[in-house]
């Protein structure tokens, strides 16, 4: 049995929390808001996942140091947008404490990915990211699922297979820790770009030919930022492509079908009621791909359409009409 902490009460860290209550681990998360703490740990019911009832060993706080002081490690578990100035309100409590990344995507402001924002805040930090091809609605249920943890520490490595294994949940690992985040991050854009194709009315060669290129995309960019190139065709690449693109869970497809119908960014924002991380990650994805000289015609497409109002049907017509080429 361990103890886990958990940053963040949102659908992932409470879907988390439940998986690994059901192992028989003590489960403490931080919540940012006072209602939602209050309807974890009186009506035992997460807002987000409304099907599940929280679990008796599931605890939750609004202080760090109530949460991380006893854990054997912790999961950060929340919005890219929010990972350092969180980080940097608990990064006294951590100590030899392995922090493992649970969210996807970058920080807007400076372009990096998050585990190079927490190494700048505490260089040394034990560190991973765990990701791959995974609803909160069904991890929270027990659907099997199929996951990946990636780390420059053996001890981090082993820690989170043992105690995430079981059942209902197989963990693979990983020592490549820029490609496994980096298709985590990339493959909500392209999640977008597949609702707003469902928006529009186009089928299933559309969506085929989509994910393909997409996945292009991502792995050129990645390997350009140090991954390598077979990660993006394992678990955090193509799984978590084809997971987060197909299905009507995903925020990231559901924005980008709003988008398609007609609605404007707000009114998508407004309609999903959570964070969209494609939305505060497209334009890092179009500066990196400029900065590093990558060809990422689908990346740029859906940037134009977010920040210049392209209309996603002259953008399709824009992607088809482009110069030939070979695959």
């Amino acid at each position: 049995m361990k103890k886990i902490a958990i940053i963040g009460s949102g659908s992932w860290g409470v879907a988390l929390a439940m998986h690994l209550a059901r192992q028989g681990n003590q489960i403490k998360i931080w919540s940012f808001e006072e209602e939602e703490k209050r309807q974890i740990n009186e009506e035992r019911k997460c807002k987000f996942l409304p099907n599940i009832i929280i679990l008796e060993n599931i605890e939750c706080h609004r202080d760090f140091e109530t949460v991380i002081k006893d854990a054997d490690f912790i999961l950060h578990v929340t919005p890219s947008k929010f990972t350092r100035t969180t980080f940097k309100q608990y990064k006294q409590y951590v100590g030899n404490k392995p922090v493992i990344i649970c969210s996807k995507g970058f920080e807007k402001e400076t372009l990096k990915t998050l585990d190079e924002v927490i190494q700048e805040e505490l260089p040394t930090v034990k560190l991973g990211i765990l990701t791959g091809p995974s609803h909160a609605e069904e991890v929270s249920m027990g659907v099997p699922t199929v996951l990946v943890v990636a780390s420059e520490n053996q001890e981090v490595l082993e820690l989170v297979q043992n105690t995430f294994m079981s059942e209902t949940m197989r963990i693979y690992t990983s020592e490549d820790v820029r490609g496994v985040e980096l298709g985590g991050a990339l493959k909500n854009i392209i999640a977008f770009c597949a609702g707003a194709a469902a928006g529009i009315g186009l089928g299933d060669n559309s969506f085929a030919a989509l994910v393909t290129r997409g996945l292009g995309e991502i792995a050129r960019l990645g390997v350009k930022l140090g991954g390598k190139q077979e990660t993006f065709y394992g678990l955090s690449g193509l799984g978590d492509l084809i997971v987060t693109c197909q299905s009507e869970h995903s925020r990231n497809r559901k924005a980008g079908k709003l988008i398609g119908q007609g609605k404007t960014l707000a009114e998508a924002q407004k309609e999903v009621g959570m964070v969209i991380e494609s939305i505060d990650n497209i334009d890092v994805a179009y500066e990196l791909g400029k900065r590093n000289d990558v060809y990422m015609p689908i990346i740029e497409t859906v940037y134009h359409v977010i920040y210049d109002n392209l209309n996603p049907t002259e953008a399709v017509k824009n992607l088809m009409t482009r110069d030939k080429k070979s695959e």
